[in-house]
């Protein structure tokens, strides 16, 4: 009797862990699709083109995934979400996967039943004025009308700053982001807070003049921002979290979309194991053990997507920063295939 209710607790305790876990890799794998939370248009990180197909930084984290499971960069869907939906989305199953530049925070990986996967991103909070205004610092924003995003952590940060400083402001909060870029545009506030790169993104992209505007050179917030997933859903996390990695290594060693195809015959063992000459790191995710070979060949190591989207190459021209890897004195290290 003891070791009949043993075997049964364990099958119990077993079959407890199992449904736990969402199984997101086999329903991906059964659907053929990887659903992408993304924004609703931010150029730069995920936005449709003149083709009104998906680009962007964030969309890449899409297509690396996409590449990893199912074989094909191509097989996602874009699901346009504004913040208030986001978490919803991801936790209801809705999407598999959430890359809509979103910021890593204690509250949101251990209360929102998500948990991120990485930082793509490292950013922080700016502010946005019209040259008119003549400030040349935040400092010199006392009472200012300041336009901003409701749900987001660009609210906390905004108030916690204001309060550290003694600058009052008058608050201009609306749901919708289209709606906010418009209100600044229009006029309705001096100034337009949210994270840096967004700035950029919106100078570029939305403003009629871009060359009127500046952002100011205060950076008030940390922002890391990466790709969620569900909590518990461990398998999946996995796929996620090495597929951002995969490209950070592949950018260390310097293997890109071009030459990927050539190193297959290197002889240095870190490359032999990212591209799945020798094998094992697939089969520990339940992949294709060319997962990463896929990735690389379809989508680029980090640095090609970096310049392709918001870098260099793209009309935002973001310096890469705190983005650069840890041997240029940035902080992309990625860790470690073995």
């Amino acid at each position: 009797m003891r070791y009949f209710r043993y075997a049964v607790g364990a099958v119990a305790l077993l079959a407890g862990f199992q449904a736990a876990q969402a199984d997101t890799l086999d329903v991906v794998k059964s659907r053929g699709v990887l659903h992408c939370g993304v924004t609703t248009g931010f150029a730069g990180f995920s936005a449709p083109d003149a083709k009104g197909e998906w680009q962007g930084l964030d969309i890449d984290m899409c297509r690396a995934v996409a590449a990893a499971v199912l074989g094909d960069a191509s097989k996602f869907k874009a699901v346009p979400l504004n913040s208030q939906q986001r978490f919803t989305a991801l936790q209801s199953g809705e999407i598999d996967l959430l890359t809509r530049n979103t910021t890593v925070t204690q509250q949101r990986d251990t209360a929102l039943g998500a948990i991120a996967a990485g930082v793509n991103f490292y950013d922080g909070q700016g502010f946005l004025v019209n040259k008119s205004l003549g400030v040349k610092s935040a400092k010199e924003l006392d009472g200012a009308s300041v336009c901003m995003q409701t749900g987001t952590s660009n609210e906390n940060t905004m108030a916690d700053w204001a309060r550290a400083h003694n600058v009052k402001y008058q608050p201009v909060v609306i749901e919708q982001f289209n709606e906010v870029v418009s209100a600044f545009a229009a006029g309705r506030c001096d100034v337009f807070t949210t994270d840096a790169s967004g700035l950029a993104s919106i100078r570029i992209s939305k403003m009629s003049n871009p060359d009127d505007y500046q952002v100011l050179p205060e950076i008030i917030s940390k922002e890391p921002l990466g790709p969620f997933v569900r909590q518990g859903d461990d398998r999946w996390l996995n796929i996620v979290k090495w597929s951002l990695n995969a490209m950070v290594n592949a950018e260390e060693f310097g293997v890109t979309s071009k030459n990927v195809d050539e190193q297959l015959k290197s002889t240095n063992p870190n490359i032999m194991r990212l591209l799945g000459v020798t094998e094992g790191a697939g089969k520990n995710m339940g992949v294709d053990e060319k997962w990463a070979y896929n990735i690389i060949k379809q989508v680029g190591n980090y640095g090609e997507s970096f310049e392709r989207t918001v870098g260099l190459d793209s009309p935002l021209k973001i310096q890469r920063g705190l983005n650069a890897l840890w041997t240029d004195g940035g902080l992309m290290y990625g860790l470690p295939i073995r």
